[in-house]
């Protein structure tokens, strides 16, 4: 419904925008209104191995502020469904930030998870359901069986991405879509090996980092076949981004733009079918 300020409905969605702390997407909630979300899909939502998901029922794994469940509407999806964890107590927090994290993160990300979804749809009008409910614990009583599964960067924030990627298999009847931060070093010195690098200690609660081919394999391991995958490419930063600084971020940034063809962070997307 539009926004009945004094002033218009843009300047309603620019304060209902700024109601919420922290964006991870960036989002055009109205004309002229965009989220400031540290990332932004926008400009490269089209090269990804999109299924066809006219008329059916699709599930976004992991929705944050629910980018990839809108855009699953916007292409003509009947039904979304929207999963998220319920609190920040409920992140696969390492041994180390276990005890600290969740109160450092509802300190820069507001107390109240979902937040920045709630809002989202409020204002775009939409009807996508948002569940609340581990990747891990999906099941076909849980939560049904759907055409279509996507799932954008959260396999790293996952201490075991292969059981919440089986949890997926578990509901996906047709094709999943992941995509995921990968290792641009080790895709080119491992072109075909499956590999990846190991955190599990960070204050950004990441743990798998995998090369493209780590990323397929974990995506094989599951239960799934790919059909389609990408080379890497750059999901770019958002405006609200925080700074990077110092010459290790500035050689990162530099390799990214070479080897993936832009500033943001490397990515990889792969399509993919249940295994017979």
């Amino acid at each position: 419904m539009a926004e009945t300020t004094s002033t218009g409905p843009e300047r309603g969605a620019r304060e209902r925008i700024a109601d919420n702390p922290l964006w991870y997407h960036t989002l055009e909630l109205a004309p002229g209104a965009v989220t400031p979300g540290w990332f932004d899909l926008r400009p490269v939502v089209d090269r990804l191995p999109w299924p066809d998901v006219r008329g059916k029922r699709c599930l976004d794994v992991g929705t944050y502020d629910g980018f990839l469940a809108f855009e699953l509407e916007r292409r003509g999806a009947a039904e979304v469904v929207a999963t998220d964890i319920a609190d920040h107590e409920s992140w696969d927090w390492p041994a180390r930030m276990r005890a600290r994290g969740p109160a450092a993160l509802a300190a820069i990300a507001g107390p109240e998870k979902g937040l920045g979804f709630r809002l989202a749809a409020e204002l775009l009008g939409s009807r996508v359901e948002r569940v609340e409910v581990s990747a891990y614990d999906l099941s076909p009583d849980r939560v049904g069986e759907f055409d279509v599964v996507v799932c954008g960067s959260l396999l790293l924030h996952l201490r075991d991405p292969i059981a919440a990627l089986e949890a997926m298999r578990s509901v996906c009847r047709g094709q999943l879509l992941s995509l995921e931060e990968v290792r641009l070093g080790l895709t080119l010195r491992h072109p075909r090996r499956p590999v990846a690098e190991l955190d599990g200690a960070g204050e950004l609660c990441q743990w798998w980092i995998a090369n493209a081919a780590g990323h397929r394999r974990m995506v094989e391991a599951a239960g799934f076949d790919v059909v389609r995958a990408t080379r890497p490419f750059a999901e770019p930063f958002g405006p609200g981004h925080p700074a990077r600084g110092g010459v290790r971020a500035r050689l990162r940034d530099a390799s990214t733009r070479t080897l993936a063809g832009g500033a943001g962070v490397p990515t990889a997307a792969v399509l993919a079918a249940p295994a017979v």
